[in-house]
Parts: C-alpha cells; sequence; structure tokens
C-alpha cells in the first residue's frame, strides 16, 4: 500500500531460517519501489485466533480509522483459518513499525457451516460501495474454487453474503483472490472502490494445485454482489495468465500518488532445499508491474514500473541487424542487467557462457495458421546450467498481436538467478528462475539469435547495465 508518502511491502518470511515455517509478516518500506528498507516484522503469532500463523491477507486505508491489515490466522494444528484484523499502534508514523490485534471484535470472520475450515484464506483490499464496505476470502468447495463475500457497515461486525461472489468448478482452493476495477479508456489505475460504466472488472486466483495465477475480465453487478466473467477467456485452468512462468501468489494495489495500478508477484526458487540453506535466503518479488487493460478490453497489460529505468547506466544500442538461419550476435558493453528492443520470431540468449555451455533462451516462434499467424514466447530454462540437481522448466504463452507490420517486442531483465520478460509490450510474460554456475557476473553474455528458416532484422536493439536497488 502507499501511505504518507511511502510504498509499504508486507510479505510471508520466516525470520528463522531459509525454509518454509514460523512464518511472521515481514515488513519494508520505499519511495520508489526500487530501494527498500527493512523494517522489524509487522505481525507475528501471538494471539489465540493466529497461534499456529499469520498468513496471507491485504491492507485497506479506511477513512477515519487509517491502514487495517487482514489477514489469515491459523487456529489450531490442523490448519483451521480464521480472518483477523490489525492496526497501527500508531497511524501518524509513516514507517508504520507497530501493529496491534485488537481483541475486541477479532477474529471478523470464523468457520461458519458448509466453510471447509482449512481451505479459507487470504482476504483481499476491502472495497466501499452502498454503504458497506466488502472483501473476499478465497476458499474450496469439494473441486470447486470459491470466493466468498463479507460486508461491514463499520469495518469491524462482518457478514458473509448467502452466495459467492463467483466459484468455478475444478480449479481447486483459490488462494490469493484479487477483485479490482480496471478503465475501458486509459492506462489510468482505479481506486478499487469504482465501478461506472467506462470500468471492467478483473478476477484473479492463484490455483494451489497448479501452482499459478489466472484471471478474468468481466463485470462486477455490485447490486447483487455477483462477478460474470466475459465469455472471451477461459475461466479456469487455461484462463488468462499474469506471467506463465513462475510467478504466483499476487496482488495489487492502487498507487494514488501516481494514478496506477501495480501488481507483485512472488517466485520461488527452482534450486534446492540444501542450496537455499547455503545462500541464506529463498524466494523473491518479482519487479512491480503497472497493469492496465488492453484496448481490445479482453486482456490486461503488464508492464515493470517506471522507476526502474533509473537504475540504467550507459546505453549499447544495434539497429537493422539482418539475423540468417544459424546466426547469433553478442551484444558487447554490457553486463547481463536489461535489454529492451524489437526482435523478430526468434530472440535472445540471456545469461549465456562464452562458449554457451550454459544460456537461457528467450524466444518468439511464429507458426502459420489457415487465418492469422499464431505466435507462441517461450522461456527455456534447460539448457541454463550445468547444475544437473535444478529443476529446469520450459515457459510458454501464446501473444494475441497482429503481425500485418511483421514486428515483435521484447524486453528482459535479467539479474543473478532470474529473468523477466514481457512479450509484445507486457501482453505475454514469462519469469524464469535459472541458476547458472559459468554465466555468472562479468562471465554472462547476451546474444541476439535466429533458429528460423527466414532471416530477421533486428530493427531497433537497446541494453542498458543496471545499477544495484538500495536494501537496508
Amino acid at each position: 500500500m502507499y501511505y504518507k508518502g511511502l510504498y509499504h511491502l508486507f510479505y510471508q518470511y520466516n525470520p528463522k531460517g531459509a525454509v518454509w515455517g514460523n512464518i511472521v509478516w515481514g515488513h519494508s518500506v520505499s519511495k520508489d519501489l526500487i530501494n527498500w528498507k527493512v523494517l522489524e516484522p509487522a505481525l507475528y503469532p501471538d494471539k489465540s485466533f493466529d497461534r499456529f500463523g499469520c498468513w496471507s491477507g491485504s491492507a485497506t486505508i479506511v477513512p477515519g480509522l487509517g491502514p487495517v491489515i487482514q489477514y489469515t490466522g491459523v487456529v489450531d494444528e490442523r490448519s483451521n483459518e480464521v480472518q483477523c484484523y490489525a492496526v497501527p499502534a500508531n497511524s501518524s508514523d509513516p514507517f508504520l513499525r507497530k501493529w496491534v490485534k485488537p481483541d475486541d471484535y477479532n477474529p471478523i470472520a470464523i468457520i461458519e457451516r458448509g466453510i471447509n475450515g482449512s481451505a479459507f484464506r487470504d482476504p483481499t483490499t476491502a472495497w466501499w460501495i452502498d454503504g458497506h464496505w466488502k472483501m473476499l476470502v478465497g476458499a474450496k468447495k469439494k473441486h470447486r474454487g470459491v470466493a466468498y463475500l463479507y460486508r461491514s457497515r463499520d469495518f469491524l461486525n462482518w457478514v458473509r453474503a448467502k452466495h459467492p461472489i463467483h466459484s468455478a468448478p475444478n480449479t481447486g482452493m483459490w488462494e490469493c483472490p484479487d477483485l479490482y476495477p480496471v478503465s475501458l479508456r486509459s492506462k489510468r489505475g482505479l481506486d478499487t472502490s469504482i465501478v461506472g460504466n467506462n470500468v471492467k472488472h478483473v478476477l484473479k486466483n492463484s490455483l494451489d494445485i497448479t501452482r499459478y495465477d489466472y484471471y478474468t475480465v468481466g463485470t462486477y453487478l455490485w447490486k447483487k454482489d455477483k462477478y460474470i466473467p466475459d465469455n472471451t477467456s477461459e475461466d479456469g485452468w487455461g484462463g488468462l495468465r499474469y506471467d506463465y512462468g513462475n510467478f504466483y501468489a499476487s496482488k495489487s494495489f492502487f498507487d494514488p500518488s501516481k494514478n496506477r495500478r501495480i501488481i507483485w508477484g512472488w517466485a520461488n526458487e527452482s534450486d534446492t532445499t540444501e542450496d537455499d540453506v547455503k545462500k541464506g535466503w529463498a524466494g523473491i518479488q518479482g519487479i512491480p508491474r503497472s497493469v492496465w487493460l488492453d484496448p481490445s478490453g479482453r486482456q490486461l497489460v503488464l508492464w515493470p514500473v517506471e522507476e526502474l529505468n533509473n537504475l540504467r547506466k550507459k546505453e549499447v544500442s544495434k539497429s537493422n541487424q539482418i539475423l540468417q538461419k544459424g546466426d547469433y550476435v553478442e551484444i558487447k558493453g554490457i553486463t547481463a542487467a536489461q535489454i529492451q528492443g524489437g526482435v523478430g520470431p526468434f530472440g535472445l540468449l540471456t545469461l549465456a557462457s562464452k562458449r554457451l555451455e550454459e544460456f537461457t533462451p528467450v524466444f518468439f516462434r511464429v507458426f502459420k495458421a489457415p487465418k492469422n499467424h499464431v505466435i507462441l514466447m517461450c522461456s527455456d530454462a534447460s539448457s541454463s546450467s550445468l547444475d544437473d540437481e535444478l529443476y529446469k522448466p520450459s515457459f510458454a504463452g501464446f501473444v494475441d498481436v497482429d503481425l500485418t507490420n511483421k514486428k515483435l517486442s521484447l524486453r528482459s531483465l535479467i539479474d543473478h538467478s532470474v529473468v523477466e520478460s514481457f512479450g509484445a509490450g507486457g501482453k505475454t510474460n514469462i519469469l524464469s528462475r535459472v541458476y547458472p554456475t559459468l554465466a555468472v557476473d562479468n562471465h554472462a553474455h547476451l546474444f541476439v539469435f535466429n533458429n528460423g528458416s527466414e532471416k530477421i532484422t533486428v530493427k531497433n536493439l537497446k541494453a542498458w547495465s543496471m545499477r544495484s536497488a538500495h536494501i537496508n
């Protein structure tokens, strides 16, 4: 959330080690979303309603009350879950260092008849409409993913609506649900409480059984508290995704300082637990992404926040570079940190060793179809490391773009163990975790390549080394 000039990031954190367990709410603050100061954790398990864990949730800034955290408390060893709230000890402190959990009203949502107590978690940011605050809680009913809706007049007394706002068959537990409005007219973000004629809504769910997020674009019928997805994409496993790679448990928030909506996503490790313990940490947040509705109205567009560009150093560029089948050309003069450019049906070799013993390709494949071309964007970690004990998956997603001008664009952010790529201006995105043994620091190389049967032209390529962000 954004509060008194600072961005606040809360996250699931184990202060005792680089493995899962002992979960508290870590807390960091930033003025620019890039450079961060780590504060003491905001929430520890210390009440009867969260004795066995303070799990995920959201924050809402409530007029008259200030910031309020709503989170899932685990009450017993059987992982039965309730929804709880916490408030700052001093809301005038912009750092919000101390939080308290009032015994009055806690927990605010309990396990009722018909609710699976161990699949009932992750309250959303609340919105205000028609004299009520409303929030969602993710759940599962048999094999059906469910988002329960709760209402409150005072943000303290919450009542579950008779029917879920939405559910979908065969999707399993819906973790970290997120419902928010998007504008039909511009890229500007909207406050979570906005409704109207020029607004669509997005419902995102994180699927516990697949470990990826999917979303639909649709209509929020606020008088009936029902969400109806458009019929332009699948409402289930094969639906639209923010990211077709390693990207899960995402959350969005409205940034009033720049009128934008920003999404954070978590990328877990693909190495071994022993590796994590050795390096002393596990799990990263991806670069925060601005999000808006594509002009087609059929999907979202995600793009790294503009503040990231402040880390750029010297620019290296190429233009009108023709690549025949089998060609690859090194981009020299940078460390492998960030690249942006227009590339044709294939693409980039990132985090590549000098003799290509290791490399992570990010590329397009274009297939001819009866009516239109079919475009696939891929990120393939199978050759990323000589370490055979790693999980090295290949990720892919289709790109909905018109190839009339025969141009495709690709932007990749490259940083040690992560390659985060944005295709066609952010329509299709893939985050990969990779762990090279040779292509490290100044030994990491970057190439453009073409393995297709037709020549391509790199019309415009720009690359930058990047300064490190500051974390203290």
